[in-house]
């Protein structure tokens, strides 16, 4: 790789790190191509980004982007998104179904964080789901009060 293609790589790098909260570091080593194929469309489903990088690139793109504190050795492939638990859930779905993908270590806001980290982060339920909960705490005394009024029209009809 010429000398200008890796400045331009760590310069992206360290951009896509700068904005993300979370980057999650796995073993990709024995995946086949189609399967890491479906990882991107995984992620790309959930607004997250996937990509193989070269460990010396992706180190310095990390320390430029202020996060440090992980070894990064041997074959690796990044995954980061703006939402800690969506590229957590990525990374921990898709290591459920293939057993050589291993996910490593991480940055969590910007903080190092172990496999048991990220796990953890992944069985949170996500934005979408937090949402429908909230949605439904709040439809809960309004359902309640439906129903109560609803009962008292049909017994004041059953007197009648």
């Amino acid at each position: 790789m010429l000398k200008s293609k890796k400045a331009e790589v760590i310069a992206e790098l360290t951009t896509a790190f700068a904005d993300t909260t979370a980057v999650v570091i796995c073993d990709y080593k024995g995946l086949t191509v189609s399967d890491l194929e479906s990882l991107r469309t995984s992620a790309k489903a959930k607004d997250t980004s996937v990509q193989v990088v070269k460990n010396s690139l992706a180190a310095i793109a990390l320390k430029n982007a202020d996060m440090s504190g992980i070894e990064i050795k041997n074959t690796n492939i990044f995954i980061w998104s703006n939402d800690v638990i969506s590229a957590s859930k990525v990374a921990a779905d898709f290591a459920k179904s293939n057993e050589k993908f291993v996910i490593k270590a991480g940055y969590l806001d910007k903080e190092p964080a172990d496999k048991a980290k990220i796990e953890a982060f992944a069985k949170l339920p996500g934005r979408d789901e937090l949402l429908g909960m909230l949605a439904a705490t709040w439809m809960a005394p309004i359902t309640n009060m439906a129903v109560g009024i609803d009962a008292l029209r049909k017994k004041l009809e059953e007197e009648a």
